[in-house]
Parts: structure tokens; C-alpha cells; sequence
């Protein structure tokens, strides 16, 4: 039977991986047993999945981006180049700590963005929409629509579902509302959520 994705000839795809159909990974880029890629995804040059790994559709890493055992990447995520997950807090490697008991979740939600060169501490979740700005360290977890930025990352701002940073302002005596300049998408923020109308 044909496949239905593109694995280039110098990538290597374990035993018991689940690709769909549209996927296209490339140059020198691993792929370890039991991981599960959705469709149409872009793996860059030299990109590691690691086992169990599960990635949703749609989703670009760019190279030279580990995905470990323990990262979760839902529909539409962007990996900026040789940006950095981690999967144990205290790493140790005189006393290894290989397997799930391990293990930190750590989950990037719908179309979140995160720039070339951010770290991702594990054990957090990096809301859907949000945008991690290039060279950030996430050490908390980062709330829907959040652009954060610095070491440690901090919020900055709030972007539409399109990619713009919103222009907040104050409409009561907690809540805030943008508009988004480029595609129109109403949101309301009251502390540090943001919701679209």
C-alpha cells in the first residue's frame, strides 16, 4: 500500500508509528516508536520525536527541535527553529530517570506559537493562541492568548487567534476588550484570561 505521507531517505521512522496522511518529515529527523503524528504536519531537518510522543494536525517544527516523551502538541502548533522541551525537572545523570513515572506533562495547546530558541520547562501547558517570543524560558504555565517574553517568561501582551497583538481597553471595572485591527475578532479579558466574543 502507497503511503499517504513523505519521509525523506535520510529519516528514520521507528516501528509502531502512526502517521497521516499529508505529513512530511525531513532531513536527518527520528521518529521513535509509539509516536502518533496527525496529518499535514511539517518535521524540519533534524527533528527528534520521541516515543509516545503525540502530535495533532497541522502542526510545523522547524529544525532541530526534540519533542520528548511527555510533550503533547495539539492542532496547529508552531515550533520555532531549535527551540527546546524538557520532559524531568532535576535531571540527574549519575541516577537516570528514563520512563513515564518520570515524566513531566507538558502540553501545548491549539495553534500556539512558540519562537526559535524559547525553552519550554516541563510540567507546564502553554494555553491555545498564546506566543512564546524567541529565546523566552516558560517556567509557568501560559494562559490562552498570552504573548510572554523574557527569562522567565513574562506576559506581555495578548494576540488574536490571527496573529495580532491586541489593543486593550478597560469597559467596567474589571473587564478589558480589544478589537482586532486585522481580522475584527471581538475578545473580553478580566484578570489574566482572555476570551474571544
Amino acid at each position: 500500500m502507497e503511503k499517504k505521507y513523505f519521509v525523506h531517505e535520510s529519516a528514520y521512522v521507528d516501528d509502531n508509528v502512526t502517521i497521516d496522511e499529508g505529513t512530511k518529515i525531513w532531513h536527518f529527523s527520528h521518529v521513535q516508536t509509539g509516536s502518533v503524528i496527525g496529518k499535514n504536519c511539517s518535521l524540519g531537518q533534524n527533528v527528534n520525536v520521541g516515543n509516545n510522543v503525540k502530535i495533532g494536525n497541522n502542526v510545523k517544527i522547524q529544525n532541530n527541535v526534540s519533542v520528548y516523551e511527555g510533550v503533547e502538541l495539539e492542532d496547529y502548533v508552531f515550533c520555532g527553529p531549535s527551540m527546546v522541551f524538557t520532559n524531568i525537572m532535576n535531571p540527574r545523570s549519575e541516577f537516570p530517570q528514563r520512563g513515564t513515572e518520570f515524566y513531566l506533562k507538558t502540553i501545548v495547546k491549539k495553534s500556539a506559537s512558540l519562537g526559535a530558541n524559547s525553552t519550554i520547562v516541563c510540567g507546564n501547558t502553554i494555553g491555545k493562541y498564546a506566543l512564546v517570543g524567541a529565546g523566552s524560558v516558560v517556567t509557568t504555565d501560559v494562559p490562552d492568548y498570552a504573548m510572554v517574553v523574557g527569562t522567565p517568561a513574562q506576559i506581555k501582551g495578548w494576540m488574536c487567534a490571527c496573529g495580532q497583538k491586541l489593543s486593550l481597553s478597560r469597559t467596567g471595572d474589571k473587564e478589558e476588550s480589544a478589537t482586532c485591527q486585522k481580522c475584527g475578532r471581538e475578545y473580553k479579558k478580566e484578570g489574566n484570561k482572555v476570551e474571544q466574543i
